[in-house]
C-alpha cells in the first residue's frame, strides 16, 4: 500500500501520531497501490487497523511497550487480528440503537471487504464468537474476532441489569457514513477525501456508546460474567491485538525477563498448528454511578496484548488462519481472574 495515500487517510489522528501508528505495522505487500487520489476498501481496512492499533496502545502499557521493543529492533508487527465484545439481549433485540451483536459490525466490515470466515461456540462463557477474515487479502489484512454474550442464558436479574445498562447504546454512525459505506460496498472504493471523513467514523464504533452502568447493574453482571462486566466498562473497544510471531515461546521468554505480567500457559488448537497467549489486562479507571447518584471511580479491567503463531494447513499449504474455541475462551480470562 502507497504509504503516501496512508499518511493522507491518517490525517485524522493528532499532529505527530500518523507517522508513529504507521510505523508499528507492517504494510501488507500485496495491496495494490490504485488511483492516487480513490481508496480501495482493502486500503480503508488496512487503515482501520492501524487507528484502532493505535489507540489499543494507548490504553494498554504493557502493549505499547511490547511495540516499543519490536520497533527498537527494527521489526514491526504482523496485525493478525483484533478482537472486541458485543451484546444479544434476550429475543435479539437491539442492542439500544444499534443492531443486536455482531451485527453491528458486520455493516463496517463487509463494506470493507471482510466475509463471515467462521463461527466459535464459547460456551463457558455463554457467548458466541465470529471470525471475519478480508476477502481478498486474507493473510495480510488483520481478522476480527467479533464474540457476542447471550443475555438469555443469564438469570432474571442480570438480564434486567444488561438491559438497564445496555439500552442506553447510541449508533456512533450517522446516516451520511452509512450512505458512504453503501457506495463502498456497490462500487469497491472511494474518492480520497470522502475516504477520510468515513474513517474517524468506522474507528469511533469501536468503543463504548452506553451511558456509565449503575455501580449495583455492573455488580450484578460482574457476579455472573467477567466479560459482561468488561463490557459494561469498555463496550466495543478492541479488547485486544494480536501480533503474529514466528517463536512463540521466544516472544513469551523475552516478556517475562522484561517483567511484563503474562498468562501462565501458551493455548494451542485442537489441530496443533494455532497458538496463543497473551499479557493480562491492564487496569483503567472507569466512573459508574452510585445509589447516590454521585459519580463513582473504580479501577478495572481493559484490555491486553496478544500473541499468536500459526503454521500452515498441509491441506490447503496456506497458512492456518482459522480460530479455535478451546483456545479464545483461554485468552478471554485475561480481563477476568488471574489464575488463567
Amino acid at each position: 500500500m502507497n504509504e503516501t495515500k496512508l499518511a493522507a487517510l491518517l490525517e485524522m489522528l493528532p499532529q505527530g501520531e500518523a507517522a508513529v501508528a504507521m510505523a508499528c505495522l507492517r504494510l501488507p505487500s500485496d495491496l495494490p497501490d490504485g488511483a492516487p487520489d480513490r481508496v480501495s476498501a482493502a486500503e480503508l481496512a488496512f487503515a482501520l487497523s492501524v487507528v484502532l492499533h493505535h489507540g489499543l496502545l494507548a490504553r494498554v502499557p504493557t502493549g505499547a511497550a511490547y511495540v516499543a521493543d519490536r520497533l527498537a529492533a527494527g521489526e514491526r508487527v504482523m496485525l493478525d487480528h483484533g478482537a472486541l465484545r458485543t451484546i444479544i439481549l434476550p429475543g435479539g433485540a437491539d442492542t439500544g440503537a444499534l443492531p443486536a451483536g455482531a451485527a453491528a459490525f458486520a455493516r463496517l466490515l463487509e463494506p470493507l471487504g471482510y466475509v463471515r470466515a467462521g463461527v466459535y461456540p464459547l460456551d463457558r462463557l455463554r457467548m458466541t464468537g465470529y471470525a471475519w477474515c478480508h476477502r481478498d487479502h486474507p493473510g495480510s489484512l488483520a481478522q476480527y474476532f467479533v464474540s457476542e454474550l447471550h443475555v438469555d442464558r443469564f438469570d432474571d436479574a442480570f438480564q434486567a441489569a444488561a438491559e438497564r445498562i445496555f439500552g442506553t447504546t447510541r449508533d456512533p454512525l450517522d446516516d451520511a457514513a452509512k450512505a458512504v459505506l453503501g457506495r463502498l460496498a456497490a462500487e469497491g472504493d472511494l474518492p480520497l477525501d470522502e475516504a477520510k471523513r468515513l474513517l474517524p467514523a468506522l474507528a469511533a464504533a469501536f468503543d463504548r456508546h452506553h451511558e456509565a452502568p449503575a455501580l449495583t447493574d455492573y455488580d450484578i453482571l460482574k457476579g455472573q460474567s467477567a466479560e459482561a462486566a468488561w463490557i459494561a466498562t469498555e463496550g466495543n473497544a478492541f479488547n485486544h491485538g494480536t501480533d503474529r510471531v514466528d517463536d512463540l515461546e521466544a516472544v513469551v521468554a523475552a516478556q517475562r525477563a522484561a517483567g511484563r505480567a503474562m498468562k501462565d500457559r501458551i493455548e494451542v488448537s485442537g489441530s496443533g498448528r494455532v497458538r496463543q497467549t497473551a499479557t493480562r489486562a491492564d487496569r483503567v479507571d472507569r466512573t459508574f454511578r452510585g445509589e447516590d447518584g454521585k459519580a463513582v471511580t473504580l479501577s478495572v479491567p481493559g484490555s491486553f496484548y496478544e500473541f499468536i503463531s500459526r503454521d500452515v494447513n498441509p491441506e490447503t499449504g496456506a497458512l492456518d488462519l482459522r480460530f479455535d474455541s478451546g483456545n479464545a475462551q483461554g485468552i478471554f480470562k485475561m480481563t477476568a481472574a488471574l489464575d488463567a
